[in-house]
């Protein structure tokens, strides 16, 4: 039974689950133009989550196969929790969720429908298009903090973090691709990095990559955040970009990309601190 329960926390994915919570509250923070009530803040970061949590668990469902060659030891593959369970708790966050978004208003309802529907159709279909799957993860990543504008009637204000959290989970969702390359092309899917090569998809990565650190001059240089942000950002976000960089150049590049993708999602948690102390 500690098993299982382990395994059910593990197929949540629980640190995606954990920064999506905190991106709805960060979202709310920026946007919120006047007092709003603490319980529709919390429903909002729940439903944000649950719905994470079962992008996740539907995903893994679909990757199954792959995840025996690329991730052995996940709950699905490892056979921890059957297929069956996972439906189960698939359906059971989607629900509750959806429920939870009732609370909240018409626009939340149809933010959360849509990135459930999403989730679904990224997971049996668009992972498999070349960049498209890629796209539609740091979309609905970026979706977040406009989940939480839209909360408090103030989504432009969410705009901003909303470009951050696209761009850096871009990059993620690419380099997670030449990590996995081996288990996606015994199962046939067609990845960039499959389709392209190594040497376009590292391209890619570098020019989305340049894209960011450009873009986080911006919100200082036009005075939309205060210094808090742009010192952070400067301190831990920059530097390990410029380190992913150079990371996947070297020769041995496919040993280092699994620690590269924690560093990104490291990134992301300095990005919402840079983000809430400089709003």
């Amino acid at each position: 039974m500690k098993e299982k329960l382990a395994a059910v926390f593990i197929i949540t994915r629980p640190l995606n689950f954990l920064i999506t919570f905190i991106s709805v509250i960060v979202a709310v923070i920026i946007c919120l133009p006047q007092d709003y009530s603490e319980l529709n803040i919390l429903i909002a970061a729940i439903a944000a989550a649950l719905t994470t949590a079962s992008g996740n668990i539907i995903n893994d469902i679909y990757d199954i196969e792959i995840d025996k060659i690329n991730r052995p030891q996940r709950p699905l593959p490892s056979e921890i929790i059957s297929i069956k369970e996972a439906y189960i708790l698939y359906f059971l966050f989607t629900t509750i969720s959806i429920l939870l978004s009732i609370w909240l208003n018409l626009y939340a309802i149809s933010i959360v429908l849509f990135a459930h529907f999403l989730l679904f159709l990224y997971s049996k279909y668009l992972k498999q298009i070349p960049l498209v799957g890629n796209i539609t993860v740091a979309f609905l990543t970026g979706l977040v903090f406009i989940f939480g504008g839209v909360v408090v009637e103030n989504p432009s204000a969410a705009i901003l973090p909303c470009i951050f959290a696209f761009l850096i989970n871009l990059i993620r969702e690419i380099v997670k691709d030449m990590q996995d390359i081996e288990g996606d092309k015994q199962s046939g899917l067609l990845t960039f990095p499959i389709k392209f090569g190594i040497l376009k998809t590292k391209l890619i990565i570098s020019f989305f990559t340049f894209i960011l650190l450009i873009f986080t001059f911006y919100p200082f240089i036009a005075q939309l955040y205060k210094i808090e942000f742009f010192v952070i950002v400067m301190v831990s976000v920059n530097p390990v970009m410029i380190y992913v960089i150079k990371k996947i150049y070297e020769k041995d590049y496919v040993k280092n990309l699994k620690k590269i993708s924690i560093l990104l999602k490291l990134s992301m948690i300095s990005g919402l601190i840079a983000i809430y102390l400089g709003a």
